[in-house]
C-alpha cells in the first residue's frame, strides 16, 4: 500500500514500526553499547595509553602509521605468570576498561585487563577527514592485525617490565556484539596468538536480507505490545502526511525533514529497549495507554524523551555524509562497515528493501560503495565458523542472535541465557544493560539462575583452555 510514496506494512506479522522504517532503508539499530551507570564506577581505568600502528597491514610498501589508543588495568594481575585478557572495543569511542563481569574474571583468574580502542573510532584516527577515500582502511580484516600487533606489543612491553625474554602469559580475548565477533575471528585467524575467545552476541554472519531480526523484535515484543506499537505505527504515517512538522516536533526530531531519517529514529528508540534488556520500560506504559485509550503518540513520544538519550542528529542523512571530524563520528564511521562488509540488512518479511539499504549507502558514500556479505562470509565462515576454543553466548530476547552462532559443539561451545530480559551481552553486562551495572550483577534478570548458570559454563571453558595452553608452553621448554 502506498501513501505519499512511502510504503507502509500493516498487514506484515510482525512489529510494524520496525517494518516501516525497514521500507526506507534506515532499520539499522545501534549495536553500541551505552554507558549510562547506576552506582560505583563505570569504568576500571580511563587512562590513556598509546602505541603506534600501522595503517595497511596488507601492503609492503605502504609504510603510513597512526597513534592508537590502549587502557590496562593490573590490580589482580597475578605477577609474572597470570593470563592477559584482551577486551575488544568496538564501533564507539574506548574511554576505558568497563567496570562489568570481565573484572570478576579478573580477579577470579588473576588476569592483567588490556583494551585497544578500534582504528578510526574515538581518538584512534589515522586522517584529519574522513572522506570516503579515508576510510579505504576501515574493516574487520585491518583491525584484526591491530589486535595481532598489539598483542605482541604488550607482550613484549610486559616481559621488558618483568626484566624477561621470550615468555608468553596465556592470552583470553573478549567481546560484545561486533567485537564479540571481532573476538571469535581473532582466535580463528590469530589462534597461537590466544588460548580462546568469548565471543558475547556476536554478529560473526554478514548478511542482507535479516528479516529474523523483525520477527525476534515481535516476538520479544509480545501480542499486546506489538499490537500498541503497530498502532503506533498507523497514527505516526498518518500524521507524517497531514502535520509532519507537528509530529516530529513531539519527539523532540524537528531537524530530520526526511521522514526515513525520522522513522529510522521512531525504530531504534524501540528495538533498544528489547536490545539492551529493558521491555518492560517501554510496552508496560504503551500497552496500558492503549487499555485506557489514550494517545499512543503521546505515550511513545514520553518514553523515547524520557529513556532514548541518542544524538537526533545522528539519525541524519546529511549529517552522515559530512566527512569532517566531530566529537564522535562513530554513526558514519559504523555505516561505512555496514555498507563494505557486514549489511545487516533488517528487510521486513515480504517486503525486499534492500535497493533503500543501497540507496542510502550510494548516497551517503558515493557510487561502488556495497557490502560484499559473501566475501565476508567466505573469508570467516559466517555461523559455520571453522575456529576452535571459541565461547558464544546469546540472550533470548536479542534480536541480534540470528546473526550469531547459536548450535553448540565440543570445541564451539554455544549458550542461550532465556529470561524476560536477557538481551544483548547478557553474560558480561547483566539486566539491563542500561544503565551499567557494576561487575555485570545478574541479580536484575528475570531468571538470574539462566545468567549464573552460563557463567559458570563460561568460567570452566576459561579454566580448562587456560591450562591446556599453559601445559603446552610447558612443553616447549
Amino acid at each position: 500500500m502506498e501513501q505519499n510514496g512511502r510504503t507502509t506494512s500493516f498487514l506484515l506479522s510482525f512489529l510494524a514500526i520496525l517494518a516501516l522504517s525497514c521500507s526506507y532503508g534506515y532499520g539499522m539499530p545501534r549495536m553500541m553499547m551505552p554507558e549510562k551507570l547506576t552506582t560505583g564506577s563505570k569504568y576500571l581505568t580511563t587512562e590513556e595509553l598509546w602505541f603506534t600502528q600501522t595503517l595497511d597491514h596488507f601492503s609492503p610498501f605502504d609504510h603510513r602509521q597512526f597513534k592508537q589508543r590502549y587502557y590496562e588495568f593490573l590490580d589482580n594481575f597475578r605477577i609474572p605468570d597470570g593470563p592477559i585478557f584482551l577486551r575488544i572495543c568496538g564501533e564507539s569511542p574506548c574511554n576505558g576498561i568497563y567496570n562489568d563481569y570481565l573484572s570478576v574474571l579478573s580477579k577470579k583468574f588473576g588476569a592483567a585487563v588490556v583494551s585497544l580502542e578500534h582504528r578510526y573510532y574515538g581518538k584512534s584516527l589515522p586522517f584529519k577527514s574522513l572522506a570516503t577515500e579515508n576510510l579505504r582502511y576501515l574493516s574487520s580484516k585491518q583491525a584484526l592485525f591491530d589486535l595481532a600487533i598489539f598483542r605482541q606489543y604488550y607482550q613484549d612491553s610486559l616481559n621488558k617490565k618483568l626484566n624477561r625474554t621470550s615468555v608468553e602469559n596465556p592470552w583470553f580475548v573478549f567481546g560484545v556484539s561486533y567485537p564479540g565477533a571481532l573476538s571469535a575471528w581473532f582466535r580463528l585467524k590469530f589462534p597461537h596468538l590466544t588460548c580462546g575467545s568469548l565471543a558475547s552476541s556476536a554478529v560473526v554472519l554478514a548478511v542482507y536480507n535479516f528479516t529474523e531480526f523483525d520477527k525476534q523484535i515481535g516476538v520479544s515484543a509480545g501480542p499486546e505490545c506489538k499490537a500498541a506499537l503497530q498502532e503506533i505505527t498507523r497514527l505516526v504515517d498518518q500524521r507524517l502526511i497531514t502535520e509532519a512538522k507537528s509530529v516530529k516536533a513531539l519527539f523532540g526530531a524537528a531537524e530530520l525533514e526526511i521522514d526515513g531519517d525520522f522513522l529510522y529514529f521512531l525504530a531504534d528508540a524501540a528495538v533498544t529497549a528489547f536490545q539492551y534488556g529493558n521491555p518492560d520500560r517501554l510496552c508496560s506504559p504503551l500497552v496500558q495507554a492503549k487499555k485506557n485509550g489514550e494517545d499512543l503518540v503521546d505515550a511513545y513520544a514520553k518514553y523515547i524523551k524520557e529513556y532514548y538519550s541518542s544524538d537526533v542528529q545522528t539519525y541524519n542523512q546529511n549529517y552522515l555524509k559530512k566527512p569532517t571530524l566531530t566529537e564522535d563520528n562513530s554513526m558514519r564511521l559504523w555505516w561505512f562497515q555496514v555498507c563494505t562488509e557486514v549489511a545487516y540488512f533488517q528487510v521486513a518479511p515480504k517486503n525486499d528493501s534492500i535497493r533503500y539499504h543501497l540507496d542510502l549507502c550510494r548516497n551517503v558514500f558515493g557510487e561502488g560503495v556495497y557490502p560484499d556479505v559473501d566475501a565476508t562470509n567466505i573469508y570467516y565462515g559466517g555461523t559455520k565458523i571453522g575456529g576452535t576454543k571459541i565461547i558464544f553466548t546469546n540472550g533470548s530476547q536479542d534480536p541480534w542472535r540470528h546473526a550469531s552462532k547459536q548450535t553448540s559443539s565440543p570445541d564451539l561451545p554455544s549458550y542461550i541465557m532465556t529470561c524476560h530480559n536477557c538481551g544483548h551481552g547478557t553474560d558480561l553486562r547483566g539486566c539491563p544493560q542500561s544503565p551499567l551495572i557494576p561487575e555485570g550483577n545478574a541479580q536484575n534478570c528475570s531468571s538470574p539462575d539462566a545468567v549464573n548458570k552460563v557463567r559458570q559454563k563460561i568460567i570452566e571453558n576459561i579454566d580448562l583452555w587456560l591450562s591446556q595452553c599453559q601445559d603446552a608452553q610447558k612443553s616447549c621448554i
